[in-house]
């Protein structure tokens, strides 16, 4: 077990730093770790014996066809949004010339990460996610449709997280924040509105360090010979916007006088007589309203413990301050 090697892309992100630290403190294999940036990997990460660095943009993979020969285990974190050019390339294409550089014979799993976007409420591939869908949700269902039809599907292990939390907002947070968390500093601008509203749409939420520990559950599981394709929808179970605003509010120590409920009705009014622009894929979402999926995934399906089962729990561990705002 110590002389397996387990390939982590997108390394230097809020989940690729989790699932670093997790596989350091809990197995025996060695790291290889594809970043572009190495330098914002922490220094006792970068100088750790059994990390080795694969410093490239994941384009420019076929660089290290030796390395990626030998790899074991495959985490697949890397991606890219925003440019539709760029994400195509890098979640497509680039993954699909990773692939092709890993020795089937030798490669024992992959764990790839796609987005929950794509799936609806059964957790069923949703078509309407590749026609309306940013340049980021397309490319994840197009991989997917791929991924599953390939002589990789197997081995593989498809995760689509849903909302990510991770990293702490007092002081140097020793693992990036996600951008959910940061968006956490924000939340007394609007509270002072949004304690007047209630919503009762539906999410699920997860923290990054109960991924990485479901992540180092289905690597090892892989020893014990779990093989076939699989896939896991990783979240907590449902809350609705209106107890995430409760929950903040008792943080802040705002008072709530009265609630006027919205639905999804005044949600389509108020953007058609406001000056907001909307995407095809906003004006989607509002439609669909609820973002719940059965069945989901947390630390407890596989007989392990959550760090944060509850949004207390995150506010806890993201060390949001505390403060009375009347």
């Amino acid at each position: 077990m110590g002389n397996k090697n387990l390939l982590i892309t997108g390394s230097n992100g809020c989940v690729g730093q989790y699932l670093i630290d997790w596989f350091l403190k809990n197995s025996n294999y060695k790291l290889v770790l594809m970043v572009r940036n190495p330098n914002k990997l922490p220094v006792s990460t970068r100088n750790n014996k059994r990390i080795n660095l694969l410093t490239c943009d994941i384009r420019d993979c076929k660089k290290f066809k030796k390395e990626l020969r030998e790899i074991n285990y495959l985490i697949h974190t890397a991606t890219a949004w925003g440019d539709p050019k760029r994400a195509y390339e890098v979640n497509v294409i680039a993954f699909e010339e990773l692939l092709g550089l890993l020795k089937k014979n030798i490669l024992e799993k992959i764990i790839y990460f796609s987005t929950a976007s794509i799936l609806n409420e059964k957790t069923e591939l949703m078509r309407e996610s590749l026609i309306y869908g940013t340049e980021y949700i397309q490319t994840k269902y197009q991989c997917y449709e791929n991924l599953r039809k390939s002589s990789f599907a197997n081995k593989t292990c498809v995760v689509f997280p849903t909302l990510v939390f991770g990293g702490t907002l007092k002081g140097n947070s020793r693992f990036p924040v996600s951008y959910l968390t940061e968006g956490l500093k924000q939340a007394k601008n609007w509270l002072w509105l949004a304690r007047f509203l209630k919503i009762d749409a539906k999410f699920h939420f997860i923290h990054a360090k109960d991924i990485a520990q479901i992540c180092g559950f289905l690597i090892k599981s892989t020893e014990k010979r779990d093989y076939g394709f699989k896939k896991y929808v990783l979240g907590q179970k449902f809350i609705t916007i209106d107890e995430a605003i409760l929950i903040l509010l008792k943080n802040y120590g705002i008072k709530r006088y009265f609630a006027l409920k919205i639905n999804k009705a005044i949600i389509k009014f108020l953007l058609n007589v406001l000056p907001i622009n909307t995407t095809s894929w906003d004006n989607f979402s509002i439609n669909k309203y609820n973002f719940n999926h059965k069945p989901i995934a947390n630390p407890e399906t596989f007989g392990l413990k959550s760090y944060a089962k509850s949004l207390k729990d995150v506010l806890k561990l993201a060390k949001l301050p505390r403060c009375n705002i009347n």
